[in-house]
């Protein structure tokens, strides 16, 4: 139970509740002068889950980490961990770590010596430290490096080294803030797979943030969707996707076309605005008759773009009006700018959003 102290913010909160979420956020606020960064935030995050902050730059997400870690002081609202007050806790008293995207690590230490650092500061003996570093290198798939500097490793392995520095004290929550965005593609890739496996093997609650969709709809079993210091929505990467709360939220998580009342009063004979995902948006010879029934709109052809396996169309509907559609490179071969065609949108493509 919480109480609200009054107008200085602070809260008070009484002892956890047996199966009390890892993370709670209680009207939570941060302001830097008259900037509010984070803005009447609640969010419950249940043990175990690997939940994603997501949003662009300046809506609220670090902070809100930082906020959970210690290192900023609400100016309003409660922080509790498995049902604890820690508000105003520092950090080195939180049972909390974390991955930043510089990794940190002491390049004048080995791998193992830096994976041991933690527990050398809280007196472990050093023949358990070894025993715990070298289990949680093998984890993390790095068992044969402990004697090597980071200045010897790749971008990948040093990430992995300060992942099992964070993880071998067996914090209650893991914060990982950007810690994929220094990596090339291709790397990055790898190690969001490498990431949600440690994830499951280690059973602690990560919480990630990122700016990266397809980071936080491939890793998270659940996404908090961030926008000017608030929270437009919280909800499994499916739905998120499928059933975008708002039409921000439709335009920034993937791709989208957002559809404003007068377009969709038009197709749709509805005031309101509605998201088509592009996949979902089928494109048809102009006139010719096609076994996809919708609602169906004739337009010209303004853009191709080939991206290998697939192919995005975007096709002018009236002077203000652009839909966008994504089909195999395969199904939309042929198709030339200036063409005249006619989208399809099927029953059930457009969800109507929040403007």
């Amino acid at each position: 139970m919480v109480e609200d102290l009054g107008s200085a913010g602070e809260r008070h909160v009484s002892a956890p509740s047996r199966g009390a979420p890892a993370i709670q956020l209680v009207g939570v606020r941060k302001s830097f002068g008259e900037v509010a960064a984070v803005d009447g935030v609640d969010l419950s995050i249940a043990a175990g889950e690997f939940f994603s902050l997501l949003g662009p730059s300046g809506s609220g997400k670090t902070t809100v980490l930082r906020m959970i870690a210690g290192f900023e002081v609400p100016t309003a609202g409660a922080v509790l961990l498995d049902g604890q007050d820690v508000t105003r806790t520092p950090p080195y008293d939180r049972d909390v770590n974390t991955v930043f995207q510089d990794y940190a690590l002491f390049p004048h230490m080995n791998v193992r010596r830096n994976v041991e650092y933690g527990m050398r500061v809280r007196g472990v003996p050093a023949s358990e430290r070894r025993r715990r570093a070298g289990e949680m290198l093998d984890i993390v798939r790095l068992g044969g490096f402990a004697e090597r500097k980071p200045s010897q490793l790749s971008g990948g392995q040093r990430q992995r080294v300060a992942l099992a520095r964070a993880l071998v004290n067996h914090p209650t929550v893991l914060l990982l803030d950007e810690p994929l965005g220094a990596l090339d593609l291709k790397l990055r890739e790898e190690m969001q797979v490498e990431l949600k496996a440690i994830q499951r093997q280690v059973g602690i609650t990560f919480v990630f943030v990122t700016h990266d969709q397809g980071e936080a709809l491939s890793m998270s079993s659940r996404v908090a969707v961030f926008n000017h210091g608030r929270i437009e929505q919280v909800g499994t990467p499916r739905e998120i996707y499928d059933q975008p709360a708002s039409a921000f939220v439709a335009g920034f998580v993937g791709s989208s076309n957002v559809l404003g009342v007068p377009v969709s009063t038009r197709l749709f004979g509805v005031a309101a605005v509605h998201s088509v995902r592009p996949e979902s948006v089928h494109l048809a010879d102009a006139g010719r008759a096609d076994p996809v029934d919708g609602v169906r709109v004739g337009g010209t052809i303004a853009d191709v773009q080939y991206l290998g396996a697939g192919t995005k169309v975007r096709v002018a509907i009236d002077a203000e009006s652009v839909l966008t559609v994504t089909d195999t490179s395969e199904r939309l071969a042929g198709r030339q700018v200036g063409a005249p065609v006619d989208v399809i949108i099927p029953p059930g493509a457009p969800f109507q959003v929040a403007g």
